[in-house]
């Protein structure tokens, strides 16, 4: 199939490389040229506007939007459906708010466009490891893409199956689901996100309680100079609380074991407030993911071991910066 991916950044990038991988033709676009340069090296076809990009499609055309949610992909999209036309397809796979996706959707609906928002999860591991995505969307239009999602994805590899598990669709095993009506997909990754604030903040506060063990404020003889990264390599070979955000912290423990690299000023990207917007309109308690969120808030203004961490983390798994001094 032929896609066009319109955001070259770390993820747009390698999903337009993956994508290549797999098979499928690649038409590539970005506000700036040295990203579209860079993968017309490699055999993606290179396009310098949006016009340009329809221009090299057949329809049904295929639009990956992959830009930051708000008014930069509110205005690819709005451009996207007046130079689309009647069947084609317009893919959100940014971390769009769901109910925007809605909105927009019953907008180029009128105009005989479809739309699909894509949770995308992955970050700048994706190229090799695949991506996991949550997709939301009308079905006959999700099952004409499945292609393109099957060659995204990580697949089974060498999971083991879930016990008990007998449904006959095997899209989740492969590591992609459809959600749902369009904006299921971006509220399911909204919801992991949040999770993945909490996650990550147990990790952190974990960590740094370990860590201050040493500290003068304790009686002498219970102080403890734990080697933190020896703890976090030990727990990742057989511990309950093994992960990949584990590992992440193992990876930057051992070579930096007091963090000095790292500020400790911890963004969030909107998936933790929004999810936390939900669990109130939906009268679910969200103790662990709200706190969570505000600490990263707090972060901001004293920065802990464990904010360090939590820095660390992100930058491991989707090279996002810090908040800027």
């Amino acid at each position: 199939m032929r896609v066009a991916m319109i955001g070259l950044g770390r993820m747009g990038a390698n999903i337009a490389r993956r994508l290549m991988r797999g098979g499928h033709e690649v038409v590539v676009f970005n506000r700036s040229p040295e990203p579209v340069a860079a993968l017309a090296s490699e055999g993606a076809l290179p396009a310098t506007s949006l016009k340009d990009v329809a221009a090299q499609m057949t329809g049904p055309r295929i639009f990956w939007v992959m830009l930051p949610a708000g008014e930069v992909t509110e205005a690819a999209i709005n451009e996207l459906s007046e130079i689309s036309e009647p069947g084609d397809i317009i893919i959100d796979g940014g971390n769009t708010f769901y109910k925007d996706d809605i909105r927009r959707a019953a907008l180029i609906a009128g105009k005989g466009r479809h739309y699909v928002d894509v949770g995308t999860s992955g970050g700048v591991w994706g190229l090799e490891r695949g991506y996991c995505m949550m997709i939301g969307g009308d079905k006959t239009v999700v099952d004409h893409l499945d292609p393109i999602f099957a060659a995204l994805a990580p697949g089974a590899g060498s999971i083991a199956p879930t016990r008990g598990r007998t449904d006959p669709d095997d899209r989740a095993t492969r590591g992609y689901i459809h959600a749902g009506p369009v904006g299921a997909g971006h509220f399911v990754k909204m919801v992991h996100n949040g999770i993945e604030y909490g996650l990550m903040q147990a990790y952190a506060e974990g960590f740094d309680i370990l860590r201050n063990k040493s500290s003068d404020k304790l009686p002498e003889a219970e102080r403890f100079d734990i080697n933190v990264a020896d703890v976090a390599e030990v727990w990742r070979r057989g511990s309950v609380v093994s992960s990949w955000l584990l590992d992440l912290c193992a990876n930057a423990l051992a070579t930096d074991r007091a963090l000095d690299g790292f500020q400790g000023k911890v963004a969030d990207s909107g998936e933790g407030h929004w999810t936390i917007e939900a669990a109130m309109e939906e009268a679910v308690p969200a103790n662990v993911l709200s706190a969570a969120l505000f600490a990263r808030y707090r972060s901001r203004q004293d920065a802990t071991f464990g904010d360090k961490l939590l820095s660390a983390m992100r930058f491991g798994f989707g090279g996002h910066v810090e908040v800027p001094k």
